[in-house]
């Protein structure tokens, strides 16, 4: 029997074996059945059966008494899908933006998206009323927010917000700059919801390698 550490694989293999031998189970059972059928450390059982439970995964399950005093504990697996396993939503965002950009409206659903999530960024929506300047500058604070590390320039037209980081970059590369249109939607989400003076002219995305931009004009 091994000792009461688990170093090495004790964190996930382990984990999953204690899970998986409870599963098996036709009843509940005790740190002790579990380590005398995995043959390891009761102490190493107990650890992973009390992750498993902050997990959810697990669930402690009294045992009918057998004499005096408290009522030993057993462990069950509670049904479902299991909560702390690996997540992909890079894979979900390219099967999503996939499907999309085969659509024949697809620019049009896909700014649409965009446009909506946009709106929902800025609290409260269109109070107070801002200026263009002021509309511009939030717009900078809620895109750096969301990872797109914007950049100011002042235009004889307007303002150009260039955008040197994308954190769509591995679904743009996948499925193509169609995805592109959901910053754009987003962009005009967020101005809409200002109520700003503002008109959002267009998105260049990859202007320049490391860079896409954003073109807005003022209006009165």
């Amino acid at each position: 029997m091994s000792s009461s550490t688990d170093p090495g694989r004790a964190g996930g293999a382990r984990r999953r074996e204690v899970l998986a031998t409870l599963r098996a189970a036709a009843a509940p059972l005790g740190a002790a059945d579990l380590a005398r059928q995995l043959g390891v450390h009761v102490n190493t059982v107990r650890f992973h059966l009390d992750r498993l439970c902050e997990e959810g995964q697990v669930e402690r399950v009294p045992r009918p008494p057998t004499g005096r005093g408290r009522p030993a504990l057993a462990f069950a697996a509670r049904r479902g899908m299991d909560a702390a396993g690996p997540r992909d939503y890079r894979l979900l965002a390219e099967l999503l933006a996939g499907g999309l950009a085969g659509a024949p409206d697809a620019e049009a659903r896909i700014t649409a998206a965009g446009r909506a999530h946009g709106a929902r960024l800025v609290d409260p929506p269109g109070c107070p009323a801002v200026t263009a300047d002021e509309a511009v500058d939030r717009l900078v604070g809620l895109l750096d927010g969301i990872g797109f590390a914007p950049e100011r320039r002042p235009t004889d037209r307007g303002w150009v917000v260039g955008l040197r980081h994308c954190p769509f970059l591995e679904v743009v590369r996948a499925v193509g700059t169609s995805v592109c249109r959901a910053h754009l939607g987003l962009v005009q989400g967020v101005m809409s919801a200002l109520h700003a003076p503002v008109v959002v002219e267009g998105l260049e995305p990859f202007a320049e390698p490391d860079l896409c931009l954003t073109y807005l004009r003022g209006v009165t």
